[in-house]
């Protein structure tokens, strides 16, 4: 059979990689990579390390409005897919490029198959909720990684092929933690101590777009005395510019480039805390085991909620502070699968 894989940013580079290794035993696949991410320590380097097969087709569309971004990568993979003619696109997660290549597959009768299908916050102000619903009605295969997910599509009345399968992060975490520990030199390049520094992702539209927040956010961070590490997206950097915000301000923290995969697992796994506002950082803490303090008012991944493993805080200072300072004591259930969804969703598709 032949696939064709839409992917374009950091999280779903992760979550192809072990569906695409699986994938290529037996059957043929094309991926088309939209340029959603296109800095090279957001796109070049995920390829490399998680050793995926460099795309067929490079869209470079770049950051645009949503419209204009969704617009132009719906137009070339619908002439992709015309001259491709596959059995098959596989999109992943929730992005503008999840979305537009399911929208051009099923107006081609082109079956779509949904891995990490049934996410919901419920918020529609995040235009990652739009992807996913979306995603999910026009899909024919739903590849959903918790009971949780399943119980949101039945809710919408969606039944049919959807499987639970766990998480492919989950399989991509497990293939390569060891591989990171082994080969990972991050901790040593910035003076690190493992346990005893802090990890921050900030890089949701819904936080960085508002002033007004990341003043809220980067007060909490002034207020942490200890050792704070911020592998800083482009997005947020330049947001941050744009407001005049100086970060040098702001005691013991580490501004650094965006970094790759096993690096940043590394930093996962040897953090006190981690403070982020990514899905897929959540669960990547959830994984190690790393307490979690989430600057956001939900979260779809609503498992990591249980014993405070993750604490969700919104962007009021005060409350971020006391969640980063506060003792927990998480257990960590095996909610996200056994670590061979990429197996079990190959197996699906070919019966």
């Amino acid at each position: 059979m032949k696939f064709v894989t839409v992917i374009g940013a950091r999280p779903q580079f992760i979550k192809a990689a072990p569906v695409s290794r699986e994938l290529r035993k037996e059957h043929e696949e094309l991926i088309v990579h939209t340029g959603q991410h296109y800095d090279a320590n957001m796109s070049d380097i995920f390829f490399e390390e998680l050793h995926i097969p460099k795309p067929d087709f490079n869209l470079h569309v770049g950051s645009a409005s949503h419209g204009k971004q969704t617009g132009e990568m719906l137009a070339q993979i619908e002439e992709i897919l015309l001259s491709e003619k596959p059995d098959y696109l596989l999109v992943y997660g929730d992005t503008n490029s999840t979305l537009a290549g399911a929208l051009a597959a099923a107006k081609l009768h082109i079956p779509v198959v949904h891995i990490e299908a049934g996410l919901r916050s419920f918020n529609k102000k995040m235009p990652e909720e739009i992807n996913r619903i979306m995603t999910d009605h026009v899909s024919e295969y739903l590849f959903c990684p918790t009971d949780t997910a399943i119980e949101n599509l039945h809710n919408e009345n969606i039944h049919h092929n959807v499987i639970n399968v766990g998480d492919v992060m989950f399989d991509a975490v497990e293939y390569n933690k060891k591989l990171a520990n082994e080969s990972s030199k991050i901790l040593e390049e910035h003076g690190l101590t493992s346990k005893e520094f802090h990890l921050i992702t900030i890089h949701r539209a819904e936080n960085t777009d508002d002033q007004g927040k990341m003043k809220e956010i980067l007060g909490a961070f002034s207020q942490i005395e200890e050792v704070k590490v911020w592998p800083i997206h482009p997005r947020t950097k330049h947001k941050l510019e744009g407001y005049g915000i100086n970060l040098d301000s702001i005691p013991n923290l580490k501004i650094i480039e965006p970094v790759g995969y096993l690096d940043m697992l590394t930093l996962e796994s040897n953090a006190k805390k981690i403070i982020t506002d990514s899905g897929g950082v959540q669960k990547e803490a959830y994984f190690m085991q790393v307490p979690c303090v989430t600057v956001r008012e939900q979260t779809e991944w609503v498992e990591t909620l249980e014993s405070e493993a993750n604490i969700l805080v919104g962007t009021d200072q005060q409350k971020i502070v006391e969640a980063v300072k506060k003792e927990v004591s998480p257990t960590y259930k095996q909610v996200f699968g056994d670590g061979k969804a990429s197996v079990k969703i190959v197996e699906a598709i070919r019966k």
